[in-house]
């Protein structure tokens, strides 16, 4: 499977990108992509909501009136969850999220969404995105050049380089990930999804 290779110019290279075919044309497994995407979700909530009970709330010690002869209901405490300012009943704790999914499932979800991808025709493949100097504008003209400007982006890259980082971070919606360590959450979420040649080389390694 090969694609298109274009430079930063927007200009079609002579050169052709080796998709393989077990990585990047497989029927997607939705259920797989559904998974891992789910757990990366959890994975990101840090899960410290938390309210105070009856025992954590200031005040109470003293009953608040005697039990009989005030014709009221009797009350033991100000920190009753019935009282405004009270303690909250059956309230959240700190809890995690974490979620772990098999080895093989997330890599069955990567490819697939990778595969997703190239049947959406949402893949464009960019020899060698390097800047001379961590400016917007830089990057901005590259993504005018393409066609991409406007666009919901991940950018798949060999090595993370810090003038791209910085070019990229001020762009909405324009994601710079290391090829390698991209997650299916990642891949799936852009409206396009541009990968640098060489990282291409990378994502056949390590998910055939």
């Amino acid at each position: 499977m090969k694609l298109d290779v274009f430079n930063t110019n927007g200009e079609k290279l002579d050169k052709k990108a080796e998709l393989a075919q077990e990585v990047f044309g497989i029927e997607p497994n939705e259920h797989t992509m559904y998974l891992a995407v789910k757990a990366e979700l959890a994975n990101m909530r840090q899960g410290t909501h938390k309210t105070k009970t009856r025992g954590e709330v200031s005040g109470g010690g003293a009953k608040p009136w005697k039990q009989k002869g005030r014709g009221t209901a009797r009350s033991g405490s100000r920190r009753s969850p019935v009282w405004v300012g009270g303690g909250r009943a059956f309230g959240p704790e700190p809890h995690l999220y974490t979620t772990k999914l098999p080895k093989k499932v997330k890599r069955l979800a990567r490819r697939s969404a990778l595969s997703q991808k190239m049947k959406d025709n949402a893949v464009l493949i960019i020899d060698d995105l390097n800047l001379n100097e961590p400016k917007t504008r830089s990057l901005t003209a590259v993504l005018a050049n393409l066609g991409l400007t406007g666009k919901k982006l991940t950018i798949l890259v060999n090595e993370v380089l810090e003038n791209v980082y910085l070019a990229a971070r001020n762009i909405p919606n324009v994601y710079i990930v290391s090829a390698e360590r991209a997650s299916t959450y990642e891949i799936m979420d852009c409206e396009t999804l541009v990968i640098e040649k060489s990282a291409v080389e990378t994502i056949n390694e390590a998910l055939k």
